[in-house]
């Protein structure tokens, strides 16, 4: 089942987050960028919204977007969930609230390695590499 992310949600995200398969961040390096339960908290009652995956109770994944930066801010999905169509669908409902705010396009960071599964993800559904920074990869999908 998929469903928005509620405030009271929030620390159940962190255990999805810190064994994804690439990009996998433990809970201090994530709170040394700033994010931690608090900040999620705070950011889903500003500008960011995002949706979650559940199985039996149990969150597997969740994505979430910024309307005012127009980005992707994360996606997650545990590993034994790869493959089975939530990550595309957590994508979309981030791509379409992001499109019915107003934004022309939705943009995000990811890995230089282009073999990294991530990578094809974002290929497959329609996303275009767009510049290079600072040892980020920046794709953007433009809407429409």
């Amino acid at each position: 089942m998929i469903r928005e992310i509620e405030d009271k949600d929030v620390p159940s995200l962190f255990p999805v987050r810190i064994v994804t398969r690439e990009n996998r961040m433990s809970m201090e390096e994530l709170a040394s960028i700033g994010i931690t339960v608090e900040s999620m908290r705070a950011a889903i009652q500003g500008s960011h919204k995002g949706w979650l995956a559940e199985e039996d109770g149990k969150v597997v994944g969740f994505a979430m977007g910024d309307y005012d930066a127009g980005e992707l801010t994360v996606i997650a999905l545990l590993p034994e969930f790869e493959g089975k169509g939530i990550g595309k669908s957590l994508l979309n409902n981030v791509e379409q609230w992001v499109h019915s705010t107003g934004c022309k396009s939705i943009w995000l960071t990811t890995d230089m390695d282009t073999s990294l599964r991530a990578y094809g993800f974002y290929i497959k559904h329609g996303w275009e590499d767009f510049k290079i920074e600072h040892g980020l990869r920046y794709m953007m999908k433009k809407f429409g």
